[in-house]
């Protein structure tokens, strides 16, 4: 599933944004261990700012021996800058409180987005270590700034008094966001009860590294090892050539390995003809994590219950609760309101798809029901019966390059009037990694962006934006932005044909992209990409109708061979054939939504779950047990919700698909893709970052607040009425 990497590591690790000027150290006079300790931290090129563009990483001089001695350095640093501040004679202002906390922390920073982002990108077993080595000195860390006593009562005074201090719209809404964030981390709490939030804080930052490591270990432990080609009937040439290359990077020399990406379903299992090896991927996907040594389910269990512990000690009744309380949705209740009130027809839509096929296998000589092993392969042979469109000829037509050129940066051009230039250059951190310069409106200088598109060994599942660099007026810093997918890459020599799917994921990632690298506000804390669960995927959701824009997909969708533009009679098919299989798609979505909110409404003082039993039951509750059609994401692989970032937030897509289907409605209402209807909506949305409510901001867009009417014909679930 399409993600924001604002990475919950990072997040946990920078308890305030970063400065763009480094403490100054003392001078060390004496030739001693001390001495060498120095020159030894000088050689560190961690421990000062890069001196490329707009601080981008020199991946060049960076190695992993760097990154424990800069932390370290990094927390004594800021926790130094933050009793200044708390200690501070002076009555609390917002200058020498708000905005010196603002100051704060540039090497922590600066270090923890270079190393959590190469975590999740190109992860070692010695970046693995130092994962483990930091989470729980990172979480200390954070509890040690907003649990300590005298800061937070220099920020509360600020709070209280707050409509004296008459200070600029931006400025009002960081102390409130501040002030709120230092509540929510426990500060109002008694000693007693901080000291039982450290512990929980530090636990689960352990636990949640520990799921996130076992998820990376069973990608690869979990591939499907394939004896013979005949049994690969049904997949492309090239897809086998590259199962085969697979296998022998693997050590499985004359064989063929089948990767497992992060969802329940397999997207090979579209074309596999063997049905008993369609299964085995299956089983694969869907069991992981469920027994041995990588086992999740103890850790599901625990970080339900410790997350339950810790939202009751703050006030709330549940995880979900604490969660909600500052984005839209506000409660579990209107989730829960929102995901229910669809299941009926979602469930009947899905019943009716089921049956067709079930026909098709009957119709084909098959004596079985359909299982989950199957829907795809048999889904695709109706929709080519209905539609008659053949997946690998649509693929002819979206050359990698041709869609991230001609698609995406045209795109983003006619809009909003920027432009990306190669920057071959500027040290990258895997040579798949292309280096850009954005310019906006012209010559002038926006942003470096780093796109990381295809899969590789190191790399977690799924696809999401993060930054090196975020973009503030207070700190003088201009946005470095990284892109990350896991698109599987042609053979050697070979071009990358991508689906239509990768290609709106593409447009999708470059949405969040773009709110990093348009962001236009004076406070890091507010700046991007830092707005709530259930708005953040709304500007990228908002991009990905883009790709199928008339003049946009006729720049980009051209054979790779002849370059003929893609045939009307086929761009027709795709199109139809785009709200095929919704209820699927939906359904499989929705009960992975449903299984977050069961998990993290649990109580407090409930026992620890039998993770499979619990998900059962709610599934059922909720009426969306369709043996055939699987969550997208079982729990002992659910990254997004376990694994800490959406907990009790993965309904955020739906709820952002409502922003984004309505705004892209209006958009086109006004004339489609024209600069003028690009200028506005980057003013009001991609532009703002969290300095204002979200609502707010959608509303000075909108001219009013969404209804759902565009996302019911987005999805093929109702007409448009012309």
């Amino acid at each position: 599933m399409r993600k924001t990497l604002i990475a919950t590591a990072i997040a946990a690790s920078l308890a305030l944004s970063a400065c763009s000027k480094q403490a100054e150290q003392p001078e060390n006079t004496h030739e001693t261990a001390s001495q060498a300790a120095a020159d030894s931290q000088q050689a560190n090129p961690l421990l000062e700012m890069s001196s490329l563009q707009y601080q981008a990483p020199d991946f060049s001089i960076i190695n992993d021996d760097h990154f424990l001695p800069a932390f370290t350095q990094g927390i004594e640093q800021q926790l130094e800058e933050i009793e200044s501040i708390a200690n501070n004679s002076q009555p609390a202002s917002f200058e020498n409180t708000i905005v010196a906390m603002e100051k704060t922390g540039s090497l922590l920073t600066r270090v923890s987005r270079i190393f959590f982002n190469l975590v999740g990108t190109d992860s070692n077993e010695q970046r693995r270590e130092i994962q483990k080595t930091m989470a729980p000195r990172l979480a200390a860390h954070r509890d040690n700034i907003y649990l300590n006593a005298k800061l937070f009562e220099r920020v509360e005074s600020l709070y209280k008094k707050k409509e004296a201090l008459e200070l600029d719209p931006e400025s009002a809404r960081l102390l409130d966001v501040l002030y709120d964030r230092f509540v929510r981390a426990g500060a109002q709490l008694s000693e007693a009860q901080k000291t039982t939030i450290r512990a929980l804080n530090e636990e689960h930052s352990e636990l949640t590294t520990e799921f996130s490591q076992n998820l990376l270990k069973l990608s690869k432990d979990i591939a499907v090892v394939v004896d013979t080609e005949a049994e690969l009937a049904g997949m492309s040439d090239s897809d086998i050539r590259a199962a085969a290359k697979n296998a022998t990077d693997a050590g499985h020399d004359g064989k063929y390995l089948i990767k497992i990406t992060n969802t329940t379903r397999q997207p090979v299992l579209a074309s596999l003809q063997n049905r008993a090896l369609r299964q085995r991927i299956w089983e694969a996907s869907a069991y992981r994590g469920t027994s041995g040594e990588l086992d999740n389910k103890p850790l599901v269990a625990r970080l339900a219950q410790i997350r339950a512990e810790r939202a009751r000690l703050l006030g709330f009744p549940n995880w979900a609760s604490y969660q909600l309380q500052n984005t839209m949705a506000e409660t579990p209740t209107n989730v829960l309101n929102m995901l229910t009130s669809m299941v009926p027809a979602v469930v009947e839509n899905t019943k009716a798809e089921q049956a067709a096929i079930q026909e098709m296998i009957l119709r084909e000589g098959g004596e079985f029901e359909a299982q989950p092993w199957d829907w795809a392969y048999y889904a695709e042979k109706v929709r080519q019966e209905k539609y008659d469109l053949d997946e690998q000829e649509v693929k002819q037509y979206f050359e990698f390059n041709r869609v991230l050129h001609d698609g995406l940066f045209y795109t983003m051009n006619r809009l909003y009037g920027v432009r990306f230039e190669p920057r071959p250059d500027l040290p990258v951190y895997h040579p798949d990694v292309q280096a850009f310069e954005v310019f906006d409106h012209g010559d002038q200088s926006l942003a470096i962006f780093y796109a990381d598109y295809f899969a590789r060994d190191g790399k977690r599942g799924g696809a999401w934006m993060s930054s090196f660099v975020g973009q503030s007026h207070l700190l003088e810093q201009k946005p470095v932005v990284v892109n990350v997918m896991n698109i599987p890459k042609g053979p050697e020599g070979e071009p990358t044909l991508v689906s239509y799917d990768h290609v709106t994921t593409m447009f999708h990632e470059l949405g969040h992209g773009l709110h990093g690298m348009l962001s236009n506000v004076k406070y890091p804390s507010l700046a991007g990409t830092a707005v709530s669960r259930d708005f953040v995927e709304f500007p990228s959701t908002f991009e990905e109708d883009w790709a199928a824009y008339p003049d946009v997909i006729a720049n980009y969708a051209r054979h790779y061979e002849t370059d003929e533009q893609i045939p009307k009679a086929l761009l027709d098919k795709i199109m139809r054939s785009r709200s095929f299989n919704q209820g699927f798609d939906t359904l499989e979505y929705m009960s992975a939504a449903l299984l977050d909110m069961e998990l993290h409404t649990l109580d407090a003082d409930a026992p620890l779950i039998d993770v499979t039993d619990f998900e059962q039951a709610a599934l059922e509750k909720y009426g969306v047990d369709l043996p055939a059609v699987p969550p997208r994401y079982k729990s002992t692989y659910f990254a997004h919700s376990v694994g800490g970032g959406y907990s009790a937030g993965y309904y955020a897509y739906m709820w952002s698909e409502i922003l984004a289907a309505d705004a892209f409605a209006y958009v086109q209402s006004l004339g489609g893709l024209t600069r003028e209807n690009g200028e506005h909506y980057r003013k009001h949305i991609l532009e703002t970052g969290n300095s204002r409510l979200p609502m707010e901001s959608y509303i000075k867009f909108r001219g009013q607040e969404p209804t759902t009417e565009a996302l019911l014909i987005r999805r093929g679930l109702k007409t448009k009425v012309e």
